[in-house]
């Protein structure tokens, strides 16, 4: 589960980290009433969609040549002005894609002179399960350019959950970011907020960027001038007050109705859907898909214990893609049977009055019995042997009706 940038903010400001004053807003004149409510003479105006890039993105409806999603203004009326244009428009970046997002949010924040900037970030280390800080001194751009063209501007350290964050770390970090004296002092207690902040609420990412350095009168200070904080999803039912922050508008609304039914669905760019148990299978169905020419609709995992509504449920919501010109329907009976698989097959398609092409793979537990429903059905269910046999068909069957 993702947040907005300023929920965000306000979340890691509980935990002690530092971050410029800033006041969420959904219409104009909550922005231009949140900016009265700011030292000024400077301000931030922030587009608040769930994705990346926003600064270099562009306004579907504004033109080439309209500025970004995050702007400065110097009064109260550049507010008024950077929010009409921003609010109900769609925003694409690098990240949303051609689609866009549209801007229902904005977050108004304090401008702040930048002296430099850094990136710091928080993730799950599959590979050793450990909390890993990746920290860089390319700051403000993307991090997936700097490693790919500048691998060794990027530091890992990984956290041993036996001892947790230690002073060392901090040290570590610090001296990777080129920061000492206060500044240092001051990254090392940034990493101990972000560090408490990712434990406290079970996340899955923390991304910093940029963490600046700030000229002020008291002295050059560290502020978080941006951050993205995803969670893990099957940790929020301890988290009540973090499934509050959850804006449903932001998410695919195929994937929105996906997890009311309990399905793992992602929306992807091809042509033939899929419907799998199990994500490992899922994924060489896929794979298989792509090797015999074509590309897979989705991503879904109907889990191991599908019932016919749930069968039913994921193929409305892979019909539902017009992108689709064919089904793959790849189930191993194991906890599963094969017969009910199929009854829920056979209850959906025709529900759903299917138009586009079925091919059905089963193995596993009760298959005969599966079998037998689809082909006495009186469907054009196209059967196969196995997982080849399956990807070849569909991929004919999609070509014939092209």
């Amino acid at each position: 589960m993702n947040i907005h940038e300023y929920q965000a903010k306000e979340l890691l400001a509980k935990f002690g980290v530092a971050v410029p004053k800033g006041i969420p807003a959904m219409s104009v004149e909550e922005a231009v009433a949140a900016a009265k409510q700011l030292p000024g003479p400077l301000y931030v105006v922030k587009a608040q969609i769930h994705a990346g890039g926003r600064g270099k993105g562009k306004f579907k409806e504004l033109g080439p040549d309209a500025k970004g999603g995050v702007r400065l203004a110097k009064s109260l009326a550049e507010v008024e002005a950077h929010a009409r244009e921003m609010l109900g428009n769609t925003l694409v970046t690098v990240q949303t894609g051609e689609a866009g997002k549209q801007v229902n949010r904005l977050y108004i924040t304090d401008g702040v002179d930048i002296g430099k900037e850094f990136y710091l970030a928080l993730l799950v280390d599959r590979a050793t399960s450990r909390i890993a800080v990746v920290a860089s001194t390319e700051g403000g751009m993307n991090i997936e350019d700097v490693a790919h063209e500048t691998p060794e501007k990027i530091h890992t350290v990984t956290i041993d959950p036996a001892t947790g964050l230690m002073p060392h770390h901090g040290r570590v970090v610090a001296k990777a970011l080129g920061l000492s004296g206060d500044l240092a002092r001051q990254a090392q207690a940034i990493l101990a907020g972000l560090y408490a902040a990712f434990l406290g609420t079970d996340a899955e990412q923390i991304e910093i960027n940029p963490l600046a350095v700030c000229p002020t009168p008291e002295g050059n200070k560290l502020y978080v001038l941006d951050a993205k904080v995803g969670f893990d999803g099957n940790a929020m039912f301890r988290h009540k007050d973090l499934l509050e922050l959850r804006d449903t508008t932001e998410e695919d609304p195929a994937e929105l109705e996906a997890s009311e039914f309990d399905l793992a669905y992602i929306k992807l760019d091809g042509n033939i859907g899929c419907m799998v148990n199990g994500a490992g299978l899922a994924m060489a169905t896929m794979d298989i898909i792509k090797l015999n020419g074509e590309f897979p609709a989705n991503f879904l995992d109907v889990g191991g214990g599908a019932s016919k509504e749930k069968v039913t449920a994921a193929f409305k919501i892979i019909l539902k893609d017009p992108a689709v010109k064919g089904i793959l329907v790849n189930i191993f009976g194991g906890i599963m049977k094969c017969d009910i698989i199929a009854d829920g097959i056979v209850a959906a398609a025709k529900e759903v009055n299917l138009s586009v092409p079925l091919v059905v793979r089963l193995e596993g537990t009760n298959v005969q019995q599966g079998k037998d429903i689809l082909a006495n059905s009186g469907l054009p269910i196209v059967p196969a042997n196995d997982l080849g046999d399956a990807a070849k068909k569909i991929v004919a069957e999609v070509r014939a009706v092209a």
